[in-house]
């Protein structure tokens, strides 16, 4: 066959549907697959969801929000109201008493060795239950712990509120201007971290009134000082890429930069951070009401609950171990969830 037959014949050849259609073969088929592209939040989501401690964490804080918005209300007892004829009374739950498990029963040191007592059946209190116990005044450690609950958890929500917008604030526009207007806030910052934090909070509760505001306010003074440096870090990384300085030559101000085009871009370490820097706050106002400086009278915390249950811990050790144990899992739940965002938000750890 000539080279003029074999052009003609290729020029009239019309494909048809046909042609492009994959052979039904299994490994044809798996390297033509297509696959759809994901966007980056969704990717996040779900290695997240791979990540089976930060489910844990995420669940134990969903369990403790619930507990803490309707526990207080699952009895007919209120956390102020005292009864000094049922103080210290054990742990008793209905249904479980049959089975010899939290009936009330415990067991007392005395001069003369130990004693196993039931407060309830001693005072012929058949129909009374504490599902905690109660405390030397009478007063329900259920209703009480779960309102402490409350106070822990309005104070993580401040301190991820300061951190947002106090923390990163300033270190997006430290770290953009630069120079004087840098160096000036640094300095600031580093006054500001080289005064203990203790010392800080100490000396504005002991001036002003103790209570939720005065903590909250005390925070506002050094909670921040972490967040700032992370988004610093982050600004001086971005700020000279190609689309910064685009954005730049367009006209866009300072500000619709840092706040439009550049916060978008470090949001996920900045989440992280904000998890971590939660469990530091819970626990410095736990350690406030522990020492006696926290939320007054009657009003409680999950710290000062800490602080009753140690004093009775020799005679009454059942005390200290609901708020203790409620407030581990938040801390601990606060900074499981902190490591799943790390791994989830950071492209760097994307799994290959």
């Amino acid at each position: 066959m000539s080279e003029t037959a074999v052009k003609t014949d290729a020029a009239a050849y019309v494909p048809t549907a046909k042609d492009f259609c994959l052979k039904n073969n299994t490994k044809e088929l798996a390297i033509d697959t297509n696959f759809a592209a994901q966007s980056f939040w969704k990717e996040a989501f779900i290695r997240f969801v791979r990540k089976r401690s930060a489910v844990v964490g995420l669940i134990l804080i969903a369990l403790i929000v619930v507990l803490a918005a309707v526990g207080p209300k699952m009895n007919a007892y209120s956390y102020s109201a005292q009864n000094i004829a049922q103080k210290n009374f054990a742990p008793r739950v209905p249904g479980l008493e049959r089975f010899g498990i939290l009936d009330g029963s415990e067991t007392i040191l005395t001069t003369s060795g130990s004693k196993k007592v039931n407060s309830y059946r001693e005072k012929k209190l058949d129909n009374v239950y504490y599902w905690f116990g109660s405390d030397n005044f009478g007063r329900d450690l259920w209703t009480r712990t779960w309102s402490g609950a409350r106070v822990s958890l309005m104070i993580a929500i401040a301190a991820a509120v300061i951190d947002m917008l106090i923390g990163m604030s300033y270190g997006l526009i430290s770290g953009y201007f630069g120079g004087k207007v840098d160096i000036i806030m640094q300095r600031i910052l580093e006054i500001s971290n080289g005064i203990p934090r203790l010392v800080i909070v100490t000396l504005l509760l002991l001036i002003l009134k103790p209570g939720m505001l005065t903590i909250i306010f005390a925070l506002m003074l050094t909670e921040w000082i972490g967040m700032s440096r992370i988004a610093r870090a982050e600004m001086l990384k971005l700020k000279e890429q190609e689309f910064v300085l685009a954005s730049r030559t367009l006209g866009a101000g300072p500000f619709f930069i840092i706040f439009k085009e550049i916060l978008p871009n470090i949001i996920g370490p900045i989440i992280t951070q904000v998890m971590f820097s939660i469990p530091t706050a819970i626990f410095t106002e736990a350690f406030l009401s522990f020492v006696g400086l926290g939320i007054p009278v009657p009003e409680c915390s999950l710290g000062s609950l800490i602080s009753d249950g140690f004093n009775s811990f020799t005679t009454h050790s059942f005390q200290i171990i609901p708020p203790i144990t409620v407030m581990a899992l938040l801390m601990l739940s606060f900074n499981l969830v902190g490591d799943g965002l790390r791994e989830a938000l950071d492209p760097k750890l994307k799994e290959m």
